[in-house]
């Protein structure tokens, strides 16, 4: 008989080293694409870890840029998802009021995720949904990047 677990062990965890590989990928993709953003890193229960206003990003849009990292992060799905299931008449229709106005239907907010576990989320603002979208992407796809483990090089010599 298999005994049930009480407790989580050795789950991963976003550090504050890694919340900065995301920022800094995600501010280079921003700058690439020439949109000045609000950018947050939040962890697995939606706290702060990192945020950058970018010269130029709206000042509108830094409670918005923190509140898509918390929704991404709290709820474990993109902020776009619940765009369409968030209408009027649809299953998920006023969850933008929940948690004190903080929960964001507007596309931009991503989870962070390793190995299937939540790690936290990030939020951007000030651009499109698209343009959040593909920076928030930029962010977690240098974090993915950076976690893998060296590649092994093989010489012509032991190669047979």
């Amino acid at each position: 008989m298999v005994k049930p677990e009480f407790v989580t062990r050795n789950a991963p965890r976003l550090t504050l080293q890694g919340a900065r590989v995301i920022m800094a990928s995600a501010v280079r993709k921003a700058a690439a694409i020439g949109v000045p953003l609000d950018i947050a890193v939040v962890d697995d229960a939606g706290h702060l870890l990192v945020f950058n206003r970018m010269d130029g990003a709206k000042l509108s849009s830094i409670d918005i840029a923190i509140s898509k990292a918390w929704t991404a992060a709290c709820a474990r799905r993109a902020t776009h998802e619940y765009a369409e299931i968030a209408s009027p008449g649809r299953p998920a229709y006023g969850i933008h009021v929940s948690n004190d106005g903080r929960f964001m239907i507007v596309g931009g907010g991503l989870p962070i995720f390793v190995d299937g576990r939540i790690v936290g989320g990030i939020g951007c603002s000030s651009g499109t949904t698209q343009q959040d979208r593909e920076v928030a992407m930029a962010g977690i796809n240098a974090l993915a990047t950076r976690g893998r483990p060296p590649r092994r090089r093989t010489s012509a010599r032991g190669a047979r």
